[in-house]
């Protein structure tokens, strides 16, 4: 009998092993969050803070429709209001209840004195700064892999005149750090998938070094960035700026 209840008592911590062998990897869809007031009216935002417009809430709605079928075991968003409100829409279309765990680390990129200011007022000393003489054609050497983003973020750091702008390194670490906090908490209750709402700029920011090729575009509104967290620690970037999801909420709801 005792040799019969070690064998079942082997059994079981092997089945036990097995199960947490399988569940290890964590899926994060990290999103950026719905089109807001200043997006719409070209105005930098990064720490400032403006509410989803009308489009910004069905963009939100329809990623919740499209996400219908994935079960998160967690969410996360920054502790920017957008980000937030967009969390929130998601998963009350969903019919999801889930506590919305908010982090600072997840902001986009701060601005300082720019905040609020006119995009071009912007990036137009940002451009001349790396040597272009207007906004446009530093977009259009971005769009064609010419320039990296990392350029581009420093030199907003570098042409703001408080010193309360943040640079590529800064954005990518704080990211990269509350990533890994979310990934490993996942992971410690087993795997499955999480949902992250965050920033454009910011998101591309943590994922650029795992990407084999520089990001050329911005990230769509809702759009899904897809990440692996495997068993050994790494990341891997399984799509970026997917926007299917939002598309299939679309049809969903016709």
């Amino acid at each position: 009998m005792k040799k019969f209840i070690i064998l079942i008592s082997s059994l079981i911590i092997s089945i036990t092993t097995l199960s947490q062998a399988f569940a290890d990897d964590v899926y994060i869809y990290v999103t950026r969050h719905g089109k807001t007031m200043f997006n719409n009216v070209h105005r930098a935002q990064g720490w400032s803070d403006t509410p989803l417009t009308k489009p910004g809430v069905e963009v939100a709605q329809q990623l919740g429709r499209g996400l219908k079928d994935v079960k998160f075991i967690s969410v996360y968003s920054s502790d920017l209001g957008r980000a937030r409100q967009t969390a929130r829409i998601v998963l009350e279309t969903k019919g999801d209840k889930i506590q919305i765990n908010e982090m600072e680390g997840l902001r986009e990129q701060c601005f300082g004195d720019y905040e609020g200011d006119f995009d071009p007022n912007m990036w137009t000393p940002a451009a001349q700064h790396l040597g272009y003489a207007s906004d446009k054609e530093l977009m259009a050497d971005m769009a064609q892999g010419k320039v990296t983003l990392k350029a581009m973020m420093d030199a907003i750091a570098a042409v703001e005149k408080s010193g309360e702008a943040e640079d590529y390194n800064k954005v990518k670490n704080r990211m990269q750090a509350s990533l890994k906090a979310i990934a490993e908490s996942a992971k410690a209750q087993g795997g499955g998938n999480v949902l992250v709402v965050s920033h454009g700029l910011a998101i591309m920011a943590m994922v650029q070094e795992w990407q084999d090729k520089p990001i050329t575009a911005g990230l769509g509104n809702a759009s899904v960035t897809k990440i692996r967290y495997t068993d050994d620690g790494k990341f891997i970037v399984e799509s970026l700026g997917d926007m299917s999801y939002v598309e299939k909420g679309k049809n969903q709801a016709k």
